[in-house]
């Protein structure tokens, strides 16, 4: 069967960020179920998951809470439309989401993932900006380096050249100041401020550039610069929240409260594609008015508020109370800062970045195209390990619930992996 599945997979399945060339001349690995913290694949071989699955896995594999949740829910309905009707497991998540969520935000509009959570909050954030009689304020300040999706919007936010630059024609121009600079904000906002909709940032940790951190204050100055000007914050959490920091969201550790905050990924415990974004009552009540004024957020998505992800989503909140997630977390983020100073040590390693589980190891290279750390990752994957690197940074975001030991094996076949393959 194997084999079968390696040629129907080569013969028709277009992956994504994969050279599909190199991936076609290989064997692939083919993933079949998955149990905790591991992966299994059509062989019976055992995989740690070491990127939470891109990222997403929260509370482990076929975490029994969740599916039961989820099964609970199909019994009643997969899936109806949230246009011109309503569901009971998406409001019980708005209002569960609110609950948690820093004080004032208090609506929620879902869509289906990281992208298109901020293609709402840019569209949102535009049209909020006219509605109030506004409209010079038109333009969108992020960060440089910044990864907020692959959607043409969140894609013009961006300044990855690697992923972004062939679609340069399609973008629209954002503007850009930098994230290690503190002193540079007052003068962005100064020369900007006043043409600015919002400022669009993902919180402490820059995940898709590279696991970049931001100075300390840099986001609390951020949201006085915002406040100063009359800008809308809005802060993408699709990577940074839940948990993944150490809080259960990374705006919590500076006291910021954001205009809009992105959420997706962990969302659901790594089970089921769902993502919200969330507004405060000001910017949803300049929506609001006569059929005629066309003041209406003409935009949607067909599993909006999925009731199937809506109530594993639920689950997963649920667990964090029930489980004491974040508590638990602490000693296994002292755990893996205390083994990560070992390999900050190593000459071929040019630094390492951590914030609570995101963690970015970058090496040392002498190859022009950066592959070290896609071999690096190679090599770590022969020892039944996966992680998926960015350029020359290895990333490491295990599943929140991994125990002590998976994360020591975590440490040790990535220090074996440096060693075989050297800078």
């Amino acid at each position: 069967m194997s084999q079968r599945l390696a040629d129907l997979d080569r013969k028709h399945v277009w992956h994504p960020f994969t050279p599909m060339a190199e991936w076609m001349a290989s064997e692939p690995l083919i993933i079949e179920r998955a149990e905790g913290s591991y992966l299994v694949d059509t062989e019976g071989r055992r995989y740690l998951d070491g990127v939470s699955s891109l990222w997403v896995n929260v509370h482990g594999h076929r975490k029994a809470a969740i599916d039961e949740a989820i099964r609970e829910q199909l019994e009643r309905v997969a899936h109806t439309t949230l246009l011109g009707l309503a569901s009971v497991p998406s409001i019980e998540l708005a209002a569960r989401l609110i609950a948690v969520a820093p004080e004032g935000l208090t609506r929620v509009f879902y869509s289906d993932s990281g992208s298109t959570a901020v293609e709402v909050a840019l569209k949102v954030a535009y049209q909020y900006q006219r509605q109030r009689g506004a409209p010079e304020r038109s333009r969108f300040g992020t960060l440089a380096g910044a990864y907020h999706g692959d959607t043409i919007g969140s894609v013009s936010l961006g300044g990855m050249d690697l992923f972004h630059a062939t679609y340069r024609a399609l973008l629209f121009e954002s503007l850009k100041v930098d994230p290690q600079d503190l002193g540079a904000l007052d003068a962005f906002f100064e020369a900007h401020g006043g043409e600015l909709a919002a400022f669009v940032m993902e919180p402490l940790v820059q995940g898709a550039a590279g696991m970049i951190l931001q100075p300390p204050g840099f986001l609390r100055r951020v949201r006085e610069l915002c406040d100063a000007h009359d800008v809308l914050l809005v802060l993408d959490e699709v990577a940074t929240g839940f948990g993944r920091t150490g809080t259960l969201f990374a705006c919590e550790q500076e006291g910021v409260r954001p205009d809009v905050l992105c959420l997706a990924k962990g969302i659901t415990g790594g089970t089921l594609p769902l993502a919200a974004t969330l507004f405060t009552e000001a910017i949803h009540d300049a929506f609001l008015g006569a059929p005629e004024e066309a003041r209406t957020f003409f935009h949607g998505h067909t599993y909006t508020g999925n009731p199937l992800a809506c109530a594993a989503a639920i689950a997963s909140l649920r667990l964090f109370e029930e489980e004491r997630t974040l508590e638990r977390l602490q000693p296994k983020i002292a755990q893996l800062s205390r083994r990560l100073e070992a390999l900050a040590a190593r000459a071929d390693v040019v630094e390492v970045r951590q914030r609570g589980f995101m963690v970015g190891i970058e090496l040392e290279s002498s190859d022009p195209l950066r592959r070290r750390g896609v071999r690096v990752c190679a090599k770590m994957r022969e020892r039944g390990v996966i992680v998926r690197p960015l350029g020359d940074v290895v990333v490491l975001m295990p599943p929140l619930a991994i125990s002590g030991e998976e994360l020591e094996q975590l440490l040790d076949v990535t220090a074996w992996a440096l060693e075989e393959v050297p800078a």
